[in-house]
């Protein structure tokens, strides 16, 4: 059990069983927690009062998680963020990551693994890795604007795309693991837990990246062993 100040979650989720369970799980933990069932009624109390994370469901009445989620951190940056999504459901993962989430947790889920999410986003809350900026082969990556550029091109990054970025360059002697990257940028706990978060978040860092290198790579995966950068000598 924590002391002092209590962490503020907020859980926006239909399901009146699984937001019950929530609640009582969260408070048993802790943390001080309040539910919404209707997605408008969530971003405006998340909006209205200071959270320190939101679990949002996907499917809600008036307004989808994925909205609540842009809106929330265009409005609220620092809030920690966790989609529940349903299982296998590989297109809402993405789509809760590219809206901004932290980190998502599918349904049917464990409350092991639900609490092993949140602590790390909670931890991560605060302690960024990558703010300041960084000139790697022609782009520059800056941690305040979250942009990548060079002379022709520029992309968006999200926070944790340009955390990967950085520990990887901070790093750049040594092939890095998933499950550091779990404990280091990620911040887990458990980097046992089974999770796809690092692939997913490769990929889409990858695709990015094209505008500046095309084809050729950047972040280069070395088969059964973890990242590396390929910088310029």
């Amino acid at each position: 059990m924590m002391t002092g100040k209590k962490i503020k979650i907020l859980v926006v989720e239909d399901d009146q069983s699984i937001l019950t369970g929530l609640l009582d799980v969260f408070v048993f933990n802790g943390y001080a927690a309040a539910g919404v069932e209707d997605g408008g009624k969530g971003l405006e109390k998340a909006l209205g009062e200071d959270y320190d994370l939101a679990v949002l469901d996907v499917m809600l009445p008036t307004m989808d998680g994925f909205s609540i989620c842009r809106a929330l951190r265009k409005k609220k940056p620092a809030v920690g963020i966790i989609m529940l999504t349903a299982k296998g459901s590989e297109d809402d993962i993405v789509a809760g990551l590219k809206a901004g989430a932290d980190d998502y947790v599918c349904k049917p889920f464990s409350l092991r693994e639900l609490m092993v999410r949140v602590e790390a986003v909670l931890r991560r809350s605060g302690k960024r890795t990558g703010d300041g900026e960084l000139n790697l082969n022609g782009v520059l990556f800056d941690g305040k604007t979250l942009i990548a550029s060079s002379e022709t091109q520029s992309v968006e990054l999200t926070r944790r795309e340009m955390d990967i970025i950085v520990y990887l360059h901070r790093n750049a002697d040594r092939i890095i693991t998933k499950k550091e990257l779990l404990l280091n940028v990620w911040r887990y706990a458990d980097a046992n837990i089974e999770t796809r978060t690092v692939d997913i978040h490769m990929l889409k860092l990858r695709k990015k990246l094209t505008a500046f290198f095309g084809d050729d790579p950047f972040i280069v995966t070395v088969r059964g062993e973890g990242y590396r950068l390929e910088l310029e000598s």
